[in-house]
């Protein structure tokens, strides 16, 4: 038996056929700019047939309707959409309104929960950047949203008239063009945020909490912490096939 796990994100659409009870059989992804009801079903047409299809968005029901179609044509059965609850898998939302916290983020505290890491925060570096703080008895304290170095940047280049690079930047302490000092100044202000975000959280959380990132940018964004940090892979499809086993 398997499960076909989905993770519809702003960017991307990552995916994972799991073995039950652990394992990936397959994986992959799809960007959101491509064909992507095309892509999912060359994708997954030599797959076996899971016997669930479990999927957690953030996209519009637009986009989760193609994607249920596809799932529909090859394997005969409509996903399960996760919508973010009050608490589950050990881990209460702090939200008072839970379904308005991205089940994303949910998803990824019950990941880290569930792999031991609380007290934590875990930062998700993509469209947005995400934070949130996760104490060891699997309480969300809460959290912030920014957005990501790479929409900070378009949006400066948006909103101003002169500030325009001819090239790419790269990521300098001191820059001596527009160029590197908008990707700079972008990536250094993401930076600066978890860093502090992750000092501020220690006194409530009780203790100095381990620091996650996640997210397409969090590579990207790993050096430029003065903070010990550790990567978190597939945070949201781990969650979901945490929150599937307690089912």
């Amino acid at each position: 038996m398997s499960r076909l796990l989905l993770d519809l994100g702003n960017t991307r659409l990552k995916w994972a056929l799991q073995a039950q009870p652990a394992g990936w059989l397959a994986r992959g992804a799809v960007d959101w700019r491509q064909d992507a009801a095309t892509a999912l079903a060359s994708a997954w047409a030599g797959l076996p047939q899971p016997a669930q299809v479990i999927a957690a968005s953030v996209v519009d029901p637009a986009r989760e309707a193609q994607v249920a179609a596809v799932a529909q044509r090859l394997f005969a059965q409509a996903p399960t959409w996760l919508r973010t609850p009050a608490h589950a898998c050990g881990v209460r939302n702090a939200y008072a309104e839970p379904q308005r916290l991205g089940v994303d983020r949910f998803l990824a505290m019950v990941a880290a929960r569930a792999d031991g890491h609380a007290p934590c925060v875990l930062a998700g570096v993509g469209t947005a950047l995400t934070l949130d703080a996760l104490a060891a008895d699997g309480r969300h304290l809460g959290g912030l949203i920014a957005p990501g170095p790479q929409l900070m940047q378009q949006s400066l280049l948006g909103a101003t008239v002169r500030v325009r690079p001819e090239r790419p930047g790269a990521i300098v302490e001191l820059a001596d063009n527009t160029a590197d000092a908008v990707a700079s100044g972008c990536w250094h202000a993401a930076a600066a945020l978890v860093e502090r975000f992750a000092t501020h959280a220690a006194a409530p959380l009780g203790a100095t909490p381990q620091l996650i990132l996640g997210g397409g940018d969090a590579v990207s964004l790993l050096p430029l912490l003065s903070l010990p940090a550790r990567l978190g892979q597939d945070g949201v499809l781990r969650g979901l096939a945490v929150w599937a086993d307690a089912q």
